[in-house]
């Protein structure tokens, strides 16, 4: 197939024949590791391309470059003006090349182009020229001090980060990371999944290529995540942003406290709530989006709604609508305009998924799904149906376990004390969700729903200036917004003394 409504895959696949190397210090270098690792495309199982990881020593080496260059002041010294002129200039590149951008973010996760192409990407470009915005605008503070004394704060970089994105949204994640820490005045180094490098790749190469970035302010690895461990244990990174699961970021902590005790925002797992009460309005409209929360992007999504708490009286009247949703959902090639889902990113998160469902056969009644979808040319990717279990109880596995994948868990509730209960019953705490048309009762249960973000009456409100995080094991500190700016700085106080001697 050469395109679908004109989508440049010709082009990407000439591109993909290209080298694939490593970014350091302004040079494509190849990768020092003894294993190549090969990029697929989940539709199919084919090859797209493959690299040379770095190995431990060349990941060592990019963060030695990045700290002489923090250390150098090559680019916290240049004016913020022109900081900010830089990072409008990315955006513009990825304006300019969002249909390349699209269809490298769908090849190998498996995503709809349509998502790619519609949200994903120009939202990557909105990220960059937001964060430009904040350049100048991070202030410092005077503290009330005794008379005769000035106390002031100053925000300085906080000095080489290692930005280490997941599959799931893999420019995006990049961009919200890499442009906070560069307005901020922060040598980065980009590490990509693996399983999803390429928009990474060809941004370098743009950025490369058509900008004057000081050498070795950006940089990037291509490498697995057990080589990507030198970067948390290293003593020339001081700060690490991640994005994945739990058990990686318990293991980057770790890492911290046997290094440098570099600084860390984590951005981890969630089992995240969505509960409809009796007296949900527009149950038709609420239904049709957290579905469409639920099961876009696969159910690859960390802040995805997975259990729906209902209400015992409309109980059979949403799960009946449910059913039919995700029984009318189309798996297939994602750059088909007429397919709803395309395929899981990869073998071991398809097996992944697929196991949970056989433990929720065990635990509760399956009522939608529950297999991998092989009609036609899906035999040969890792397409799952929409699955939908009911009657699942919260100590259930599948009710308490990050599954990410299309997979929800349906649960009744009588009062709104068991449906607080029910929405804090996991080691979780991203996100949550709620329908009523009492105002009231909205802000009480908003107030006891142990969760970083509550969406009331539509679940999934995203915007670059309101912050992303959770509570619990679902990550430290907050993406977006001005809050995730203070990681990537760090304050120091100054004393002037002005009294007598």
């Amino acid at each position: 197939m050469d395109s679908v409504k004109n989508i440049p895959l010709s082009w990407a696949y000439d591109w993909l024949q290209q080298p694939k190397r490593q970014y350091i210090d302004g040079q494509w270098v190849d990768g020092t590791g003894q294993d190549k690792w090969v990029v697929t495309n989940p539709a199919n199982r084919e090859a797209l391309c493959e690299f040379v990881m770095a190995d431990a020593e060349q990941v060592e080496y990019a963060a030695q470059i990045a700290n002489q260059r923090h250390e150098s002041g090559v680019w916290s010294k240049v004016s913020r003006t022109q900081r900010a002129d830089m990072l409008r200039q990315i955006a513009r590149l990825i304006r300019e090349h969002t249909e390349q951008l699209a269809v490298l973010e769908s090849l190998p996760n498996g995503k709809l182009f349509t998502e790619s192409m519609a949200d994903d990407i120009p939202t990557c470009a909105d990220i960059f020229e937001y964060y430009a915005g904040w350049t100048d605008k991070f202030y410092g503070e005077t503290s009330p001090v005794e008379d005769g004394f000035l106390n002031y704060t100053v925000k300085e970089p906080i000095g080489v980060c290692a930005l280490i994105a997941p599959w799931n949204f893999p420019l995006y994640q990049t961009s919200l990371k890499m442009a906070a820490a560069l307005a901020m005045g922060n040598t980065v180094i980009v590490k990509p999944s693996e399983y999803t490098p390429l928009t990474t790749i060809y941004l370098m190469e743009l950025i490369d290529s058509e900008l004057e970035f000081p050498k070795g302010v950006i940089n990037m690895l291509l490498t697995d995540g057990a080589m990507a461990n030198q970067l948390t244990l290293s003593h020339n990174v001081h700060k690490v942003s991640f994005t994945g699961s739990t058990g990686v970021g318990r293991k980057i902590v770790q890492n911290s406290g046997l290094s440098n005790l570099k600084a860390a925002t984590l951005e981890l797992g969630g089992k995240s709530p969505c509960i409809f009460f009796e007296d949900t309005p527009n149950l038709d409209g609420a239904i049709d989006r957290a579905f469409t929360v639920m099961f876009s992007h696969k159910g690859e999504k960390c802040s995805e709604p997975t259990r729906f708490l209902i209400h015992d009286s409309i109980y059979d009247q949403v799960l009946e609508k449910l059913i039919a949703k995700a029984n009318a959902v189309k798996c297939g090639n994602p750059f088909d305009e007429n397919v709803d889902q395309g395929p899981q990113c990869n073998e071991a998160q398809f097996n992944k998924i697929l196991e949970y469902i056989e433990i929720g056969k065990g635990e509760a009644k399956l009522v939608a799904g529950g297999y991998a979808d092989t009609e036609g040319d899906n035999a040969n990717g890792y397409f799952i149906r929409p699955t939908i279990f009911s009657e699942v109880d919260q100590k259930a596995r599948i009710a308490q376990e990050e599954i990410f994948g299309p997979v929800l868990c349906c649960t009744r509730f009588h009062t709104t004390e068991e449906a607080v209960q029910m929405a804090n019953a996991t080691a979780y705490g991203l996100a949550a969700g709620l329908y009523t048309g009492d105002v009231s009762r909205a802000h009480r249960v908003a107030e006891q729903i142990d969760a970083g973000m509550l969406f009331i009456n539509r679940y999934g409100c995203y915007g670059l200036a309101a912050p992303f995080g959770g509570f619990r094991q679902s990550g430290w500190g907050k993406e977006m917004a001005i809050h995730s700016l203070s990681s990537y700085t760090k304050t120091k106080g100054v004393w002037v003394y002005y009294g007598d001697a």
